[in-house]
């Protein structure tokens, strides 16, 4: 199995494919089960859709797993695990979001330290990803694009809307989550700067270029129910590059925190279910360090209670 669940939500959302098929449903006391199977729904048969009925399905579904038999469902080594939503909604990335990760960036581009975003009343900052083209699960090979060799990892902690919602506050933010997956937030980092072009001018920037490209967000292993995480502002994170911990820290370090994020894109845009925020990165990324990923490596994602992903990199 190229990804793991983790292990102590009483039960977690997963997309797979079969010998034959592609299914959705849920691990609970490390067993499979299919939403066809356990719901009888077949409008529930995909995680997108289970995703825009959250509010009903959620209570089916952990009702479900606190009576399930330890003997019942499927072993997990018999299938591989894919991406928890194929093709999400909108994929939104804060950047500059973790205090250590400014930090760093700040030593190794010897820039002097300066107020940060929320010191200077500022709101916190986003850009888009494709999903369509940028999702991949776990396994699935990274694909250093032709046109720039220099690949960064940045682990994140990926939020998924599980309810539809315009100016949204910060003490109803997290009612609007269903739940968090790990994500990596790939970056062709010399890609962002078109250097014919003033860094004065708005052109300047390639954000599709450095961050949207195919393959650009391995996302998974699973959806795990925001239920089940009692603060997600205090999770363990850790990104390896094959086996050297490059990435040790926690999503206490966040700048904003998923309330604040929430409140933000919603005042601009409706959030929909299958949604998802990517919200930001801590420190430890190759740039830092003069480092980049090459064919061949090997990348391996946990978040605590939400699990763990390898890709590999071709």
């Amino acid at each position: 199995m190229a990804g793991k669940p983790a292990a102590e939500p009483p039960f977690q959302i997963v997309r797979y494919a079969d010998v034959d098929r592609v299914g959705c449903g849920i691990v609970a006391a490390n067993r499979l089960f299919d939403f066809k199977e356990i719901l009888g729904c077949e409008d529930w048969s995909d995680s997108l859709e289970l995703l825009r009925d959250w509010d009903l399905a959620a209570p089916r579904l952990a009702n479900f797993a606190g009576r399930t038999a330890p003997e019942a469902g499927r072993d997990l080594a018999s299938i591989r695990l894919l991406a928890p939503i194929a093709i999400p909604g909108e994929i939104f990335c804060a950047g500059a979001n973790y205090i250590d990760h400014v930090a760093e960036m700040n030593q190794a581009m010897n820039h002097v330290a300066t107020p940060t975003f929320k010191e200077l009343g500022e709101k916190p900052w986003h850009f888009i990803k494709s999903s369509r083209s940028a999702v991949i699960g776990p396994g699935d090979p990274i694909r250093i694009p032709k046109y720039c060799a220099e690949l960064d990892w940045e682990i994140e902690l990926a939020v998924i809307i599980g309810r539809s919602g315009r100016d949204i506050t910060r003490s109803d933010a997290l009612d609007y989550v269903a739940g968090y997956a790990v994500a990596n937030d790939l970056s062709l980092r010399p890609a962002v700067h078109r250097d014919a072009i003033s860094i004065g001018s708005p052109f300047h920037y390639d954000f599709l270029s450095a961050k949207s490209f195919d393959g650009a967000c391995p996302f998974g292993p699973a959806i795990t129910p925001a239920s089940a995480i009692a603060d997600p502002h205090a999770l363990r994170m850790k990104l390896w590059v094959n086996g050297a911990l490059m990435q040790d820290s926690s999503t206490a370090q966040m700048m904003f925190g998923i309330d604040e994020q929430i409140e933000m894109l919603s005042s601009r845009l409706t959030l929909h279910p299958g949604d998802v925020i990517l919200t930001g990165t801590p420190a430890g990324v190759g740039v830092a360090r003069g480092l980049s990923l090459k064919p061949g490596d090997e990348v391996r994602m946990w978040i605590e209670r939400i699990g763990e992903m390898t890709n590999p990199v071709v």
